[in-house]
């Protein structure tokens, strides 16, 4: 097959790679502009580009597909497929009936439970035991398209959105290469959602990531890693934003107010709505991650409160 694929993150990267060891033919790969990214704010190519560029593939970067031009340069490598991975940019009714298979995008929830932006992160913060990935036949709307194939992943204590979004990259790109013999054969067995059991993943924001003592100390363990990398959980000391990178919860019944710290030792407590939650890495501003101990043997912070 003529296959188009259209990406930007690096969670496209492993379903691009597994398509370039097969005999499909990659026409061409659509990523999004090239931006200022990093603490420079230098121009810096996608991912996906990177990775195109290195095995030769062409590759077009549309603002969007309003324009004629767009469309016409998309019609004219006859693609019989386009695979969609977290491209970012919306495809008109046009896009997706162009090419004789259509459109199939993978996303990394099981539908339709997760539709939207943050797929991987809301899973986490809801305390969901498991997640996967769902390929779909894609329709005009959000994430709403017929589902041709889902994996099951079990969602580990220790996971963050990092751990478990480099996991459901590998298993999408997995599950794409054995879904392709079955696109080629027309074999495919659409199974259409239930818009009642659908849930919605609304983009994160920093704010949402401050935490709040007053809730369990599981639920704040949860944020903690639902939000790694990005916006990562935060707090304020003596009125200074710290970040949490990491935690772990214990069976501890807190003694102190909420958002108070114990120290005992070189270990850092900190007192939930139920119980004490461990502290294990943190970052204060202007400084590099580290770990508790590390923040503790130069602070003094026994009594103080958090938030």
């Amino acid at each position: 097959m003529n296959i188009i694929f259209a990406g930007t993150p690096d969670f496209s990267v492993p379903t691009l790679e597994a398509l370039i060891s097969t005999a499909h033919k990659i026409c061409a790969v659509y990523t999004q502009p090239d931006r200022p990214a990093g603490r420079g704010r230098k121009i810096q190519m996608s991912p996906v580009k990177q990775c195109a560029l290195e095995a030769q593939i062409p590759v077009e970067q549309p603002i969007n597909f309003k324009s004629s031009e767009a469309l016409d340069t998309l019609a004219s490598y006859q693609a019989d497929l386009i695979i969609v991975v977290a491209y970012g940019l919306l495809l008109p009714e046009k896009v997706l009936k162009m090419p004789r298979f259509g459109c199939i995008n993978i996303h990394a929830s099981l539908l339709p439970r997760w539709r939207g932006a943050a797929p991987i992160q809301r899973a986490i913060l809801s305390g969901d035991k498991e997640t996967g990935v769902t390929l779909m036949q894609m329709d005009k709307g959000l994430d709403t398209g017929d589902m041709l194939s889902k994996q099951t992943c079990h969602i580990e204590p220790e996971d963050t959105s990092s751990s478990l979004h480099d996991k459901l990259a590998e298993l999408g790109a997995r599950a794409l290469l054995n879904l392709l013999p079955l696109v080629e054969t027309n074999q495919l067995a659409p199974v259409p959602q239930s818009d009642k059991e659908a849930s919605y993943a609304k983009k994160l924001s920093k704010e949402e990531a401050f935490l709040d003592w007053n809730q369990p100390a599981a639920t704040i363990q949860q944020a903690i890693q639902g939000y790694n990398p990005w916006p990562v959980a935060h707090t304020l000391l003596e009125g200074k934003p710290l970040r949490i990178w990491q935690a772990k919860t214990t069976n501890e019944p807190a003694t102190r107010d909420p958002g108070q710290i114990k120290i005992d030792g070189n270990k850092l407590f900190v007192a939930c709505k139920d119980n004490f939650l461990e502290i294990i890495e943190l970052q204060p501003t202007n400084k590099r991650r580290m770990p508790a101990n590390a923040y503790l043997s130069a602070h003094k912070i026994d009594g103080l409160t958090l938030g």
